[in-house]
């Protein structure tokens, strides 16, 4: 049995999609391998299963596990009943309550109805898929005392798979190494001393959906391409995983401050050169992370002087009477990216801020170019 997991300080995972492409570089040995299979636990687990998957080539599929609670006492488990309706038992309880088989069955009926509602809702008919000779990697968001993945590797051993690998970002090392005398691998990214929550390993640990488990699922690969052919994930299946809904180019705050998390840095691509909606986006974005978030610095591709040029008039030192008359520096390329109206009423709002926040000077906003395309002119410019 093969055990892999690194000790070091606490993790920072942005969310569950940041932390299975991390993962997803430790299992790279499975890359291309066309007898792999992804399994993820929903609904956390299936997030980050699907960045394995994708990193890999493989496809994607969830294993659901739901314990048979004793009745009664249902927080302690007797079993547990698992995709392709397989039930396994913990006997230690069974004897030791004197639980009857008819009990068990009652119970893995009710929890298995409910087993089959998930699984029909996530895979919208698809069937489960085979996975007996193959290599399975079960991957979830993270392990505390590893119970549910303990269950989910007893049953799917029984669906006879040719190795069975247990995937999580995050877990205490001696649960990775119970599990690891269990399955044939362990693979945690990071084992964090102590061990607090599987939560405070990541930035944003909002609950995962079923409708955002369904998604996943529709966009992941179904089945290895033919040599030669097109990669699993179509471009449309790619946009429609990653795509955020807008509105005039503006992501909703919740969601723009989720993405942002405790980051000190933030880049905002700019695919549009040229587009007034765009210029019109990346203004609203800044302003409201510097609002909200306390950003002090915009940093753009821009000369160093001219932009200069207008971080002293933002900040009050300079001697332009208005954001216009301090934009009038940018004579060079990109002329056209920083001489227009979006940013025109940007610097303008940014000196407005400044001096509404009553700040000392090292405390206000800034703007400050990151070209030196006139080396001379950088040299001579007053600080």
């Amino acid at each position: 049995m093969d055990e892999r997991y690194t000790a070091g300080a606490r993790p920072l995972f942005r969310d569950r999609r940041d932390a299975g492409r991390v993962l997803a570089g430790l299992l790279e040995k499975y890359r291309g391998q066309p007898d792999v299979r992804v399994l993820g636990l929903p609904r956390g687990g299936v997030p980050v299963a699907y960045e394995v998957a994708t990193a890999l080539g493989a496809p994607l599929d969830v294993f659901l596990v739901r314990k048979l609670g004793v009745p009664g006492r249902e927080e302690l488990a007797m079993g547990a009943i698992a995709s392709g309706r397989v039930v396994v038992v913990n006997d230690d309880v069974v004897r030791g309550l004197g639980i009857a088989p008819e009990v068990i069955q009652q119970v893995a009926e009710r929890e298995g109805q409910e087993l089959l509602r998930r699984e029909q809702a996530y895979r919208e008919g698809r069937p489960f898929p085979e996975v007996a000779g193959k290599v399975v990697i079960l991957v979830d968001d993270g392990l505390a005392t590893g119970a549910t993945m303990r269950a989910a590797i007893d049953a799917l051993r029984k669906l006879r798979p040719y190795r069975i690998v247990v995937a999580v970002p995050a877990a205490p090392a001696s649960t990775c190494r119970e599990l690891a005398a269990l399955a044939d691998e362990a693979v945690c990214a990071k084992t964090p001393s102590p061990f607090f929550a599987v939560g405070s390993s990541y930035w944003d640990f909002a609950q995962t959906t079923d409708e955002e488990v369904r998604d996943l699922l529709r966009a992941s690969p179904r089945s290895r391409q033919p040599a030669g052919s097109a990669p699993g994930l179509t471009a449309a299946a790619v946009i429609r995983a990653e795509a955020i809904p807008v509105e005039d180019g503006t992501p909703a705050d919740e969601v723009l401050f989720d993405l942002v998390g405790d980051a000190h840095l933030v880049l905002i691509g700019e695919a549009s050169h040229g587009s007034s909606e765009f210029y019109a986006a990346r203004a609203r974005m800044t302003r409201r992370l510097i609002e909200e978030k306390g950003f002090c610095a915009v940093a753009a591709e821009a000369d160093w002087p001219d932009a200069y040029r207008v971080n002293r008039y933002v900040r009050g030192s300079g001697d332009d009477s208005d954001a216009e008359e301090a934009l009038r520096g940018f004579e060079r390329f990109p002329t056209w990216m920083w001489r227009n109206a979006a940013v025109l009423d940007f610097v303008g709002w940014l000196r407005e801020h400044n001096d509404r926040s009553g700040c000392e000077d090292r405390a206000k906003a800034g703007f400050y170019g990151l070209d030196l395309y006139s080396i001379y002119r950088s040299i001579q410019q007053p600080s």
